[in-house]
């Protein structure tokens, strides 16, 4: 029998490349000052071609002799969870949700856990929580079926066993940094142990076609704690975003091998867990102010759905050599374009002037498309002169001044006389592709110029 030892190996917690040495930076991904070493175990390597069972199993399959049986997809009882997962639960798929602390990744889960628990065999393996705090957290969501079972261990082998047992449809763990194989001698939530257990996860996911859902911590760029291999390895990726003093949060899809990653599901976080926000633009607009300059609706587009979102800009002399410019919930540096492109084709003197540009509910926009609101925002609030609250507009700005299409125009044009607006400002090239519009007042542009004439 080969006989096991512990050797130094050191892993890129970034990519999880792994050397034998450390190194400064990453041959992988090119990161800096990410190796960190850890002890595991490595036995002797056995004989090419000695694998178990022989070679007489290793034979491919032709893709005409597979047998497409179309799995229905699970519906998890709420339309935004759904739409993000591309139509619902994909049976045999392995997700992982990610997301700051308390931000109600174990609240999403744990009432989903209660929507399919009526009808399906569901398990909910925790490692952070105690059976009693996770019993206090369900009575305050709501009512709960038998069907819903709990299990408080980190153990990955005996949670095997007890999935290998009870054969649920849907588990929930509880977070992957937490889990732990005896296999690997690194401590809990290292590179080593986060990648084996996940490999385990999708084995299970995989063979005994379960759904298996895991929670991820992040790190505080926002992305998955662990090696960039974690997401290559599941199905779909979930980010859940937000202030978690506020009171909205953002499931997001950043990886879907069965649906659009482009889609976003909007959840209002209540004393009694998650509700779903329908209608997401009327909830970003509201307590939009009245009479104000520098405030303007623009039309941004997550996947298929419009969203209006208010654009908030404040323009004031400075006191400073070099300017101050602040962007929140879209990209600075695309703010200072706009900003170059408004004074040299707009004519406006920005140069010795702070500007400070918010996208207000703390959604985080960055379409080409909300272009000509930005513009239009910090021309009002340049001049102090109100733009009409029945005004809307969507445009992406080039570098000549112009006002360039955007796609989905009817959609936006739809979205945005269903909300009581009554004019729109769009490109001039994107009226072509408008039918059947009434009701609302279509002003096509074809610069920044004929934009800031139209409103001030």
């Amino acid at each position: 029998m080969a006989k096991n030892k512990k050797v130094s190996v050191y892993f890129c917690q970034s990519c999880g490349y792994e050397t034998s040495k450390w190194m400064g930076q990453c041959p992988g991904c090119r990161e800096w000052n990410t190796f960190v070493e850890e002890m595991v175990e490595k036995g002797t390597v056995g004989k090419k071609g000695s694998a178990a069972g022989g070679n007489d199993d290793l034979k491919p399959t032709k893709i005409s002799e597979i047998d497409m049986q179309r799995k229905e997809r699970i519906e998890t009882g709420y339309q935004e969870l759904d739409r993000v997962l591309g139509g619902g639960i994909v049976p045999g798929s392995l997700v992982l949700v990610g997301g700051d602390p308390g931000i109600g990744k174990s609240t999403l889960l744990l009432q989903i856990c209660r929507n399919l628990a009526d009808t399906r065999e569901v398990l909910y393996i925790s490692g952070e929580e105690s059976l009693q705090q996770i019993k206090m957290r369900a009575q305050r969501i709501g009512e709960f079926s038998d069907q819903l079972q709990l299990f408080c261990d980190t153990s990955l082998e005996r949670i095997e066993q007890v999935v290998e047992r009870i054969k649920p449809q849907i588990v929930i763990i509880d977070s992957i940094q937490t889990m732990y194989s005896e296999a690997v001698s690194s401590a809990p939530g290292s590179v080593s142990q986060v990648r084996e257990t996940t490999a385990r996860l999708l084995q299970i996911a995989k063979g005994m076609d379960i759904t298996v859902f895991i929670v991820g911590h992040v790190t505080k760029e926002g992305v998955v704690a662990g090696p960039r291999v974690l997401e290559h390895m599941v199905d779909t990726v979930l980010y859940f975003e937000g202030d978690r003093h506020a009171s909205y949060r953002i499931l997001r899809g950043v990886k879907n091998r069965f649906g659009s990653t482009n889609e976003i599901g909007v959840f209002e976080m209540r004393q009694e867990g998650l509700l779903e926000v329908e209608n997401p633009s009327e909830f970003m607009l509201n307590g939009k102010p009245q009479g104000a300059s520098g405030s303007i609706v623009a039309c941004s587009m997550e996947g298929t759905r419009p969203i209006l979102v208010e654009i908030q800009a404040l323009v004031c002399h400075s006191n400073f050599g070099i300017p101050r410019r602040t962007a929140a919930g879209t990209d600075l540096n695309r703010v200072n374009l706009l900003m170059a492109v408004l004074e040299k084709r707009g004519g406006l003197s920005l140069s010795n002037c702070d500007a400070y540009v918010n996208i207000a509910g703390g959604i985080r926009m960055n379409e080409p498309a909300i272009d000509l609101g930005i513009v239009l925002a910090l021309a009002s609030s340049f001049r102090d002169q109100a733009i009409d609250e029945k005004l809307i507009c969507f445009g992406e700005i080039g570098l000549s001044g112009e006002v360039r299409a955007v796609n989905m125009a009817q959609q936006r044009v739809f979205e945005a006389k269903k909300l009581g607006f009554s004019e729109c400002i769009l490109p001039k090239v994107s009226i072509v592709g408008l039918k059947d519009v009434k009701g609302i007042k279509i002003i096509g542009v074809e610069n920044i110029r004929e934009a800031i004439s139209c409103i001030l």
